[in-house]
């Protein structure tokens, strides 16, 4: 069960909610990865960085909490972190949501 406090938290932050947006269809919002061809595995931190024009530490904690609410599943390749919905922890808020409120 999710928790339908803890994730509207989350995204009572406008650029949180943009960030869920953008990784909803990563190919049209940032650009192809230079180490890797496709976005399986979500968007590294710096492709998001730029495109909400926001500290790295910012972006951080920003996506700390996401993962905390389980919203994005985190995947590191080397020193790199990508980032990517969690598309059953989403489908299960928004069912929630229609089905206690």
């Amino acid at each position: 069960m999710v928790n339908i406090v803890e994730i509207s938290k989350v995204l009572a932050n406008e650029t949180r909610v943009k960030i869920l947006q953008w990784l909803k269809k990563p190919a049209e919002n940032f650009p192809p990865h230079q180490d890797i061809d496709h976005f399986d595995d979500g968007v590294c931190v710096g492709y998001i960085q730029d495109k909400a024009g926001l500290s790295q530490s910012t972006i951080s904690t920003y996506l700390n909490s996401m993962q905390n609410a389980d919203l994005v599943i985190p995947t590191r390749h080397g020193k790199w972190t990508y980032y990517r919905r969690n598309e059953k922890v989403i489908e299960a808020y928004i069912k929630s949501i229609k089905e206690e409120l």
